[in-house]
């Protein structure tokens, strides 16, 4: 047991029960930093993303913050993609490849810091202009949110949080804030449970990281759950953006 990924594992439990964002986004480049094997970084998370969030997503169906039916929807475009990455990457052997993983990693981190600088009542707003485009491709929309996700989130096991938050925000902008983060967590699961095995088939799990990080993770997302929309929500996003784009800056140049 290893007591600083501990900690760290305690932190990003925090952030993801708070906001629905932080699990890859730092969990990964952290790990990568650190030393761990970019691949093994990412399954890893993976797989600890699949426990973490499941444990949050108690929580929150707890307090009746999740659509089920929205999480749902964006489930039957992820998982099948995350399926197929897998697939790619176990026929390419791209998965063992050092750079390719950190390009995928610079770049999710760079995309998912600009969405967390964009102002999420201002997303709101321009998609209730356009609600009379939306409301009739509304589920084939968040189908089509669900594939993007889930090949992203397969290459760099970032994504579900921000971006999943992001496409909640600008194709269900009514939805609640609480039941933004709820049922965000509540879509990563099954989508980290098809990426995490399937990286766990491409031997890229590492058991005692994945429990050094759980110790910590778990009484973190539980915490944090039960202080969701408790917080300065712009206020944690803009330090987290910028954290995120000092990381991905340095995940490019390494």
């Amino acid at each position: 047991m290893d007591i600083a990924y501990t900690v760290l594992g305690l932190v990003v439990g925090l952030l993801v029960g708070m906001t629905g964002v932080g699990g890859g986004s730092l969990l990964t480049p952290a790990l990568t930093l650190s030393g761990i094997n970019p691949a093994v970084a990412v399954g890893t998370d993976l797989v600890f993303a699949a426990i973490s969030k499941g444990v949050g997503t108690v929580v929150h169906r707890a307090q009746s913050s999740v659509d089920w039916r929205i999480a749902g929807l964006l489930a039957a475009g992820s998982c099948p993609a995350a399926a197929i990455t897998i697939g790619v990457l176990a026929a390419t052997g791209l998965h063992a490849k050092s750079g390719v993983i950190n390009a995928a990693l610079a770049a999710a981190l760079i995309l998912t810091a600009a969405v967390l600088l964009a102002d999420r009542a201002h997303i709101a707003a321009i998609a209730a202009g356009y609600e009379s485009l939306i409301a009739p491709r509304r589920i084939a929309l968040t189908v089509a949110a669900g594939v993007l996700l889930g090949a992203m989130v397969t290459l760099s096991s970032i994504g579900a949080g921000a971006l999943g938050a992001a496409f909640l925000v600008a194709l269900y902008p009514r939805l609640a804030t609480t039941r933004i983060a709820g049922t965000d967590i509540a879509h990563a699961v099954p989508l980290t449970v098809v990426a995490g095995l399937g990286h766990l088939w491409l031997g890229n799990v590492n058991g005692a990281l994945l429990a050094s990080l759980l110790v910590g993770s778990v009484p973190g997302i539980v915490l944090g759950s039960l202080a969701s929309g408790r917080l300065p929500d712009n206020a944690v996003r803009r330090l987290l953006a910028l954290v995120l784009l000092a990381v991905g800056a340095r995940v490019a140049l390494t």
